[in-house]
């Protein structure tokens, strides 16, 4: 079973959709599995993270923001705004796809970790992601 869902954003940072990947597995009735989420962007990527505490996303997009500074001379590919070419580094070190096990038809997930998009761009998006789920 392959699905697309849509997470709109509204600038940076991370958006967590657990919930969607959550109804799609229960949707399949798998019992072990894995389920697999791609995003279809070049400028956002996903991540596991804690979802208890927001400090943690904080301090994760502070330092990805002093990792990939905009505005940095070296860059040639700012077409798009000096929010460009950092959106793409941050993608590439992050991740365009999860892998997550599936186990007693539920996702394996631990307690605190959720589903994130996390956006690069400094606009608003509707980003796409494939979620495939098998067994």
């Amino acid at each position: 079973m392959v699905e697309q869902l849509h997470v709109n954003t509204r600038g940076q940072g991370l958006y967590e959709f657990t919930d969607q990947v959550e109804a799609l597995v229960r949707q399949a009735k798998v019992e072990s599995g894995l389920c697999t989420v791609f995003v279809q962007h070049t400028s956002a990527s996903l991540c596991i993270q804690e979802n208890a505490d927001p400090s943690a996303r904080y301090d994760l997009e502070e330092w990805i923001t002093r990792f990939a500074p905009e505005n940095d001379p070296a860059f040639t590919h700012t077409a798009e705004g000096p929010d460009d070419m950092p959106a793409h580094i941050k993608a590439t070190v992050t991740d365009c796809s999860l892998s997550i096990p599936i186990f007693e038809s539920k996702l394996g997930l631990g307690t605190w970790q959720g589903i994130y998009l996390w956006e690069h761009r400094h606009r608003s998006h509707r980003r796409s992601i494939l979620v495939h789920i098998g067994s």
